[in-house]
């Protein structure tokens, strides 16, 4: 098992949570594309910094943020709609991702961790997990996957995260999250684990871990032993 001195303390990591999109690999720009078009269609004021606040939570808390520029009441009824339609965008941009598309240092750092026999699962809030992983062939990589059809509440709620932990077996203190999203470094501390952040989260004051990506990052410093 791999342990770490982290503040004093020996930090025994068992188990490894990734999120999915930003992490093992990048759709941002498909999701941005699939929002624009909606927000185009509606004439509703979006853009890429908007697009941000929209990284790590569900697809229908999204579309409340996207609606805040709008001058029209949607009822439920027209947001589910809506979202759909930004799905069905969506899924057929996803039909453009092949294994070519995973994120460098991440078949790495899986080699690395099976050969140490951590345990490996995903915590996406994502509806599109499967359909993802399935695209790029790591679907059988992970010992658990816990996405958006499994959970009531995105992050930064914890549940994705606690699910996750339970579905390996592994104590919450015991896990590690590798997020690129503010909302997931959030719920992975409010599970109680220890958080990587990569990407834009790099720069989140509560990770315990930060890098530009996976591939820049030393998994092994984590598991050295005291």
């Amino acid at each position: 098992m791999g342990y770490k001195i982290v503040g004093g303390k020996v930090v025994n990591i068992e188990a490894v949570i990734f999120d999915l999109d930003g992490v093992i690999v990048t759709t941002d720009d498909y999701h941005y594309e699939a929002w624009k078009k909606i927000a185009d269609q509606e004439n509703i004021y979006f853009d890429r910094e908007i697009n941000e606040r929209l990284r790590g939570v569900s697809r229908m808390e999204s579309l409340d943020i996207i609606l805040e520029k709008s001058s029209k009441i949607y009822n439920e009824e027209e947001k589910i709609e809506l979202a759909t339609r930004k799905n069905d965008y969506y899924k057929n941009l996803l039909e453009n991702l092949t294994k070519e598309d995973i994120l460098p240092g991440i078949l790495e750092t899986l080699n690395f961790l099976e050969n140490k026999k951590i345990k490996t699962a995903i915590g996406s809030s994502s509806k599109n997990t499967m359909f993802i992983l399935n695209k790029i062939g790591l679907t059988n990589r992970f010992d658990a996957i816990v996405d958006g059809t499994m959970i009531k509440n995105s992050k930064p709620d914890p549940e994705v995260f606690l699910q996750a932990a339970e579905k390996v077996g592994i104590k919450t203190e015991k896990c590690l999250v590798i997020e690129d999203a503010d909302a997931g470094v959030e719920a992975g501390k409010r599970a109680g684990m220890r958080v990587l952040g990569v990407g834009s989260a790099k720069n989140n004051e509560n990770a315990d871990y930060k890098s530009e990506n996976m591939e820049e990052f030393n998994i092994a410093s984590i598991f050295l032993k005291r």
